[in-house]
């Protein structure tokens, strides 16, 4: 197996570890996990990939594919769509997901793979297009806390508020079977591949980070929605909140003789 030079794994899962406890909002209970999800089913659930070395997963992407699992077993997402390209390897990463999802027991007409995002926000942006193309109406970001956090402000940014967060609750990830299924990835290579790293310098990867590189819908863009919701605010401003001084007099009604 080739191995590519990816961001370090370790690093991540360092960062998570690190910084999700000063954000301590950012770590869901089992409790509270339970009591957000009681009597509720998602249509899809949201999963934003990460970079597959060509050997095995990393221990990050192994715990996004199986909370995804989980939440699908359990009834509480119906579907899953996986998003990622091929950013920092030759490897699809939503493809990749999709081929260990489907291993641990997920039918794969239940799998939707987004495969142009090269960015987290990318992948928040092109996995909704995506939901909205299959008609599906209850969504849910389902990935590592820290993620999830990152998210929060370019969902309010988008007006994606709507798409509520089941980040990975540790206590009960770590009492499923983590195992680690084998699967062929040669159909998730792409040929001809150039790294991220070699097309975009790291200042353009920050911008792409931050969605400066979303290809977006006519009136979707940020700058669109702020517009578009400036004039919403002004319109209701502008619209008479009590009874004019027409419409407040009442006719007097003449007496009987």
């Amino acid at each position: 197996m080739h191995h590519f030079p990816i961001i370090s794994t370790l690093k991540r899962c360092l960062i998570v570890l690190l910084i999700c406890p000063i954000f301590g909002a950012c770590f869901m209970t089992p409790k509270a996990f339970v009591k957000k999800t009681k009597d509720k089913s998602y249509d899809a659930i949201i999963v934003p990939g990460i970079p597959f070395d060509g050997d095995s997963w990393g221990l990050i992407m192994k715990w996004r594919v199986h909370w995804a699992v989980h939440l699908y077993h359990e009834g509480i997402a119906k579907n899953i769509i996986f998003s990622g390209s091929s950013v920092y390897s030759p490897y699809v990463e939503s493809k990749i997901m999709s081929l260990y999802a489907q291993q641990l027991g997920v039918p794969k007409q239940n799998i939707f793979t987004e495969e142009k995002a090269e960015h987290s926000s990318e992948n928040l942006y092109y996995a909704y297009k995506l939901a909205q193309q299959q008609s599906f109406q209850r969504l849910a970001l389902a990935t590592d806390p820290f993620q999830d956090m990152f998210l929060q402000s370019f969902k309010k940014k988008m007006c994606l508020e709507h798409i509520e967060s089941l980040p990975v609750v540790f206590k009960t990830l770590h009492k499923l079977d983590l195992y680690t299924p084998l699967i062929d990835p040669s159909s998730a290579r792409v040929n001809n591949f150039k790294s991220i790293i070699e097309r975009q310098s790291y200042a353009l990867r920050l911008k792409g980070t931050k969605g400066h590189f979303i290809q977006y819908q006519a009136g979707e863009s940020p700058a669109e929605l702020r517009a578009s919701l400036k004039n919403t605010s002004l319109a209701n401003q502008q619209k008479p909140t009590g009874p004019t001084l027409f419409n407040a007099i009442k006719p007097i009604a003449p007496k009987r003789p």
